[in-house]
């Protein structure tokens, strides 16, 4: 008879146990490499995030992935087999993201990404299911874009963009965009995130004459571009992606950014947005706490989206809760499940309506134009 009070003792020990368990956050960013200075935002961010959802203690893991696709697999693979995480957030770019869906789908653990690539999402398939991003997709801002160039009389236009996925996607979704509005692309040229020179590249495509000029990179190095533009003389308009919204590409960048204009998410201009956008508050309130910690004027698109990343756990765990205990196969699922039905969640970005076609959940309230203006970003109504 004791042994069975001890036995029943020992799994009511379990049980609660069970019952307490912490959530696991694997996060792997994009901390050092070429994409540094999106991915140390997001870190900084995740360093924000609450560490109690619905009365549950959240543990963040945070690996550096190096901008490498290689790494960010190898860290992936670690949070499920070591940490045994029940969701995974990053990377910071688009070929890791998309380089991670394979291990996380295998292992059907979700993960929300924090890159742009419709790719991550698009189309669903069995192991997309698993996967959710938050950053707006490159239709939408290459829409934004082709309308401003429209509305400013371009009607050439040059692209120059990453080697890589980025770059690529880029390209695929802004030939749409421009193709919908008669606007013509008369050159197409790529470069590498670590390339100094892009003297042949800018030659090609000054030579075509564009009236104005696209330049589809992330971080620091798409000043490059830029700036050899500028030594050769380019008198024409040049666009940004929402990939370079930080305060390092202004810093780098300096006065030869001066009239760029490109796509962003509202909070990059939190404070110059109408009262009653809908984004503006819970922007402003991350904005000061970021700014709390690291100085004025220091927010960027990068670390909204690990924000709004958390803003999601925070919406979708107490559902999950309610099916199943963290650290199961069980809860990973119900957080999954919880995630795609998540509806009107306001974020910093937009506010989000995700669904089981659609593991982004953004409308056209997560984008405004911006013109970099003396060093500083200047929403444009």
């Amino acid at each position: 008879m004791k042994s069975i009070r001890q036995l029943a003792m020992l799994v009511a020990m379990i049980c609660a146990g069970a019952a307490h368990a912490d959530i696991n956050v694997g996060v792997t960013l994009s901390t050092t490499g070429p994409a540094a200075s999106l991915g140390i935002p997001e870190k900084n961010t995740v360093a924000l995030l609450p560490t109690t959802i619905a009365g549950q203690k959240v543990n963040y893991i945070v690996l550096d992935d190096a901008s490498d696709t290689t790494q960010a697999v190898k860290n992936t693979r670690r949070f499920i087999t070591e940490n045994n995480v029940d969701l995974v957030m990053g990377s910071t770019i688009t070929p890791n993201s998309l380089s991670m869906i394979e291990v996380v789908a295998d292992a059907q653990t979700p993960m929300i990404s924090l890159a742009a690539s419709s790719r991550i999402v698009e189309p669903m398939d069995a192991k997309k299911k698993w996967v959710f991003k938050t950053p707006q997709n490159d239709i939408m801002m290459s829409l934004a874009i082709v309308q401003n160039m429209v509305d400013n009389g371009v009607k050439r236009v040059g692209f120059i963009g990453f080697g890589n996925a980025y770059g690529e996607g880029w390209f695929t979704e802004f030939s749409k965009a421009a193709a919908l509005k008669k606007v013509e692309i008369v050159a197409n040229e790529r470069y590498a995130p670590n390339d100094t020179s892009v003297t042949a590249q800018v030659l090609k495509l000054m030579s075509a004459k564009p009236d104005a000029i696209l330049i589809a990179g992330s971080g620091t190095p798409s000043a490059v571009p830029q700036r050899t533009l500028k030594e050769r003389g380019y008198q024409g308009k040049i666009y940004q992606t929402h990939g370079v919204a930080n305060a390092d590409f202004l810093r780098v960048g300096g006065k030869m950014l001066d009239g760029t204009l490109l796509p962003a998410g509202p909070v990059l201009v939190a404070a110059q947005l109408p009262a009653d956008h809908p984004v503006r508050k819970v922007a402003l309130d991350y904005v000061a706490k970021y700014e709390a910690a690291h100085g004025k004027d220091s927010v960027s698109l990068f670390g909204g989206y690990a924000w709004d990343a958390g803003l999601l756990l925070q919406a979708a765990v107490p559902v999950a809760l309610k099916k199943a205990k963290p650290g199961t196969p069980e809860f990973r699922a119900a957080l999954r499940d919880a995630l795609e039905g998540l509806k009107n969640v306001n974020g910093v970005h937009g506010v989000y309506n995700m669904s089981p076609t659609d593991h982004l959940g953004l409308d056209q309230r997560a984008r405004v134009m911006v013109k970099i203006e003396n060093g500083a970003w200047k929403y444009q109504p």
